[in-house]
Formats: structure tokens, sequence, C-alpha cells
């Protein structure tokens, strides 16, 4: 019986990069120098290789009078970006201090080897990572290098909590009112006192989201030009640098740097935050009425919002295009009108109107759609007896009954225009009459 020829073993072919190194420019102008000889003897170990399938690559990585102290080479970088674009599958050096003399950077150079499937053979120390035994003798290697990495993160973390407990600024952002000059933290004045103002105007009006809208409409930014919002305002009020205290993972220790805000002020803004926000947003609108709240529109068709300040103890009342809170000043015509004014030129409005035969009949006609019996001395009787009674009527019946009977309020910089919802004269009239058969009974 004819015995079959065994089918060849399949060798995968290895691309193999020679990478030679030498610290000190002496010597290097020699024909034959310490790179050649380096070179020389990992070819002929990549030649020995080659029933494995190692071929050597084209290409030469060497770095010569460069220390083995930095990763900072030019021979190594081309070497390490080769490896990146998958052109190289072993790594051949004379000796493995020729690739690094830093145990922290063999480990990162390991770490992208690794990460491109590549192994590395150090022709004179039998060290071979194709190997069980290579990757063992590796991977202690590694360990130590990670045990290090460890050690020097304590000894980091440690000296920060010192110089942290000491009040020292020990780097990153500094705080909106703060600059860095020599590692330390000055207070830079007229970011400061945007700082100041906010603090203050938080105990006025106990609302971030209100104060971040008069943040936008006064044009305060970060440092870095983005917009403040609410989160970023919290942040602010909760950070104890401002009252000159350093903080490190929850404690607080004098700090080297001076206070920009008072501790009288920091306890009272700290007071208010306690509370719930519901609590707050509640006491916040019960203590600033807005009739036209959703209502009121510029000349551009942007909405205008309720806002409000103190100044002496007196509460000062505005509506904002919400142009102008996202724009700037000037964005719009009519950026900001006094509360007041223009509620009572609605109201004003609203009462003439009650008067109006046309109005009278519109809103009797609408209402005897739902009862007959009404008749249109019954619609005008309701209507003007609104008109005397308006002032007696809690805030929030006034704030009913304008969104009962207004549709809009369009303001220009010529006046302003009230469209009205003839069904809500209709059900207001009817609410009038009703009450009146009541205490006619």
């Amino acid at each position: 019986m004819t015995k079959l020829p065994e089918k060849s073993k399949l060798v995968r072919k290895l691309r193999c990069a020679v990478y030679t190194r030498k610290s000190s420019e002496e010597g290097l102008e020699q024909e034959f120098n310490s790179l050649h000889a380096q070179r020389e003897a990992c070819e002929a170990y990549i030649a020995s290789q080659r029933s494995e399938g190692w071929v050597l690559v084209r290409d030469q990585y060497d770095d010569g009078g460069i220390s083995g102290g930095t990763l900072e080479r030019p021979g190594l970088k081309r070497l390490l970006g080769d490896i990146e674009d998958g052109l190289v599958d072993v790594v051949v050096v004379y000796k493995i201090d020729r690739l690094s003399r830093s145990l922290a950077d063999f480990a990162k150079l390991v770490e992208v080897f690794d990460r491109n499937g590549v192994t590395f053979v150090s022709v004179t120390q039998s060290f071979n990572t194709t190997t069980s035994m290579g990757r063992l003798t590796l991977n202690i290697l590694l360990s130590f290098a990670q045990f290090e990495r460890e050690v020097t993160a304590e000894r980091i973390r440690d000296k920060v909590a010192a110089s942290r407990r000491k009040g020292m600024w020990m780097g990153g952002v500094p705080p909106f009112g703060y600059r860095v000059e020599n590692r330390k933290l000055l207070v830079d004045e007229h970011a400061a006192n945007h700082v100041r103002w906010i603090f203050t105007r938080f105990l006025e009006i106990g609302s971030c989201t209100e104060l971040a809208r008069e943040v936008g409409t006064r044009g305060i930014r970060t440092p870095r030009g983005n917009r403040i919002d609410k989160k970023y305002i919290y942040r602010m009020l909760g950070n104890r640098v401002y009252i000159g205290e350093a903080v490190h993972k929850g404690d607080s220790y004098p700090g080297e740097h001076d206070a920009i805000i008072d501790r009288e002020t920091w306890d009272k803004v700290h007071a208010i935050l306690q509370e719930s926000p519901r609590k707050r947003a509640a006491r916040t609108r019960a203590d600033t009425p807005a009739l036209l709240k959703g209502l009121l529109f510029g000349p551009d068709g942007a909405a205008f919002s309720p806002t409000h300040t103190r100044k002496g103890g007196r509460l000062y009342r505005y509506y904002v295009s919400q142009t102008v809170l996202k724009h700037g000043a000037g964005s719009c015509p009519v950026g900001r009108v006094p509360a007041g004014e223009i509620e009572a030129a609605v109201i004003d409005q609203l009462r003439a109107v009650f008067r109006q035969p046309e109005i009278v009949a519109g809103t009797w006609k609408a209402a005897r759609i739902q009862d007959e019996e009404i008749t249109e001395a019954d619609a005008r009787a309701a209507l003007q007896q609104l008109d005397p009674l308006w002032d007696e009527l809690f805030p929030t019946e006034q704030a009913r009954i304008v969104q009962l009977l207004v549709e809009r309020v369009d303001i220009g910089i010529d006046g302003l225009s009230v469209r009205l919802r003839m069904n809500g004269l209709d059900g207001l009239a009817r609410e009038m009459q009703a009450d009146a058969l009541e205490k006619a009974a």
C-alpha cells in the first residue's frame, strides 16, 4: 500500500521590524557603528526563524544619540505609527533596554503592542513574547510596572490632600470670580462683582430659574464665554471657595485665597437652598403675580416673560422679551416693559370693552347658545358689574379672569392691542349672572 505524503504545514508570514538605539552620538560617524552591530544581530536572528515565517520589513527604525528614558524618539514614533497601521507583527531588539530604560514607558509600549496583536523579541536575552515563558516574564514585569504606577498615584493623592488641608490651590479651572497667578487664587474684581450680585439677587428672589434669566439679560457669561444656566448658578451658590475655604473630598479647610462672599450672606443663601425647590417656586410666584403671563407678545412675535427685582425692600416687576433673554439687550425694539403699567393698560381696555354696545351684544348672543332665557340687559348688567368689583378681587382671581377673557396682547413701539376671547366673555357673563341670582335668593 502506497503511503500518501503528509500535507505540508501552513506557516503564517510574520513581518519583523528591527529597532535600534544608541544613547550617545559618539561613534555614530563610523562606517560600522553600534547601530549597525545591533541591526546585524537582529537580522541574523530573524533569518534563523525563517522556517517560522519571519520576514524582515524594509523600513529601518533607528534612534542614534537619544536616551532610552524618553518615548520622544523619531525612530520609535515611526515604528509605533506603522504598528497602529497594521504593518508590523514582531518587533526585534538587541536588548530590552534598547526599547526603553523606564519600566513605566516599557509598560506603555507593551500596551500598544498588545492592542495591535504585536509581539517583541530581545535576541540576546532569550526574551520572546511569542512563547509562553516570554509572556509569563512579561506579565511579571507589567505587574511591577502597575505597582509602580499605583504607588506613584498614591503619593500624588497624599500630596494633593496635604496641600488642600493647608488651603493651597492645586490646579484646575479657577472658579468664576478668581484668576490664577503663581499657582495661587487671586480675586478678579470685575468678575467678583458679578458673583456678589448673583448671591445678593438670589436672596431677593429665591429662584435659580428666574436668576438665570436675569443673568442672561445682563449679558453675564462664564470665563469661557458660555451661557450661565440654572445648574451653573446652583454650583456657584454651593462653592465654598467663595467664602475663602479649600475643599477636599467633602472636607473644608481655611484657604490661602481671599473670600468674595461674607459668611452672613452665605448662611442666608443656604437657608433658602435647604427649602424644597417646589416651595420656593410657589412662594416666588405668589410674591410676584403676573396677570399677562403667556399672553404678551412683542413686535417680532416673541413672548414676554415676567421677572422682578427688589431694591430697598421694594418690589419692581417687569415683562422681558424672550428675544432679549436669548440674544441680549438691543435685539428687540421693545425689550422690557414695567409690569404694572402694561397690566393697568390692559385692564383699562377690558373695562372700556365691558361698556361697548357691540361687545355686550356679542356676549349676549354667545350666552344665549347655552341659556336661551338670558336677555341682553342681563349680559350688560353682568359685564358692568365686574368694573367696580375688579379692585376688590384677589390677585389669583384677577389673573383667572384675564386668562379667561384675553387671547393675546401684542405690544409694539406705537402701543398695544388686545385680542379678546368671545367665549370667555360669554362664560364670565353667565358666572356673574349666576352669582347675582344666588345673592337675590
